[in-house]
């Protein structure tokens, strides 16, 4: 649970500041999950701290939304390929992915 606001951290993604009056604050909650490996064992514990982003205010808090999510015919055919070219296929991780676009607002969790 210590890693993630640990990365937030030292990635500068956020600072800790006093609330100032009139903002609105966006809440959040974290999210605990544990990743099983096949034969039952604990791989690892997961702790995500999710922002509740639809306690915003449509022209309050912000002007737009946008969420990039991946069409299944996107992944379907991204998975067809290595099959029909023989091609190994490799599967990863990345950690804090998110942490990678910019944000152009202030918003205060």
């Amino acid at each position: 649970m210590n890693e993630e606001p640990a990365t937030f951290q030292r990635t500068h993604t956020w600072n800790l500041v006093p609330l100032p009056l009139g903002a609105n604050p966006v809440s959040c909650k974290w999210i605990y999950k544990i990743k099983i490996k096949s034969d039952g064992s604990v791989e690892r514990y997961m702790a995500r701290l999710f922002a509740w982003g639809f306690t915003q205010k449509y022209d309050i808090d912000c002007e737009e939304t946008f969420a990039p999510v991946a069409k299944m015919t996107s992944i379907r055919t991204f998975l067809a390929l290595p099959v029909a070219c023989h091609c190994p296929l490799y599967q990863m991780d990345v950690k804090n992915a998110f942490l990678n676009g910019d944000l152009f607002a202030v918003v205060y969790i």
